[in-house]
């Protein structure tokens, strides 16, 4: 099945956009999340979101980044994966709850918050709320262009 593209991605139209948005992923490295959690959100959100161009080069990231196979196909099902611990975990229900939010009358719970504040100091909370932000972002903008896996790559 060869999918096409509407248009060219926003942020390729846009290269400011592009820019703001490469600026707004560095803004949250090395703030205390460790780059292993930070490509586990980014596939889960997308896998949430339906993103298929982010679910194909978030598992790649993660492949080349040195995570285990197990760890990358599990993602989805992280609850009931033994591969993850508690500050991964954390982070996982933090990205579905951002990523969900109409989903519950309170978007995120004191008890999700309160477990990834045990994990995180308030920079690495912050980094990892804007990265959240950040892949919705990149998912809503392929999404709605219907941007082709393969076409961004590793």
């Amino acid at each position: 099945m060869n999918i096409q593209a509407r248009m060219n991605n926003p942020a390729v139209v846009l290269p400011e956009t592009m820019k703001a948005l490469w600026a707004l992923k560095s803004s949250v490295e090395h703030k205390g999340v460790p780059e292993s959690t930070l490509i586990l959100i980014e596939l889960r959100a997308s896998q949430i979101n339906g993103c298929g161009v982010c679910v194909d080069m978030h598992a790649k990231m993660g492949k080349k980044a040195g995570q285990s196979d197990e760890r990358l196909f599990a993602v989805a099902a992280w609850r009931e994966a033994p591969y993850f611990d508690a500050a991964e975990r954390a982070a996982l229900a933090l990205t579905e709850a951002l990523t969900r939010i109409s989903d519950r009358p309170e978007s995120v719970s004191d008890e999700i918050w309160d477990e990834a504040a045990r994990h995180y100091d308030e920079a690495a909370l912050a980094a990892l709320v804007v990265a959240i932000a950040n892949i919705n972002v990149w998912n809503r903008l392929n999404v709605a262009v219907r941007q082709p896996v393969g076409s961004w790559k590793v």
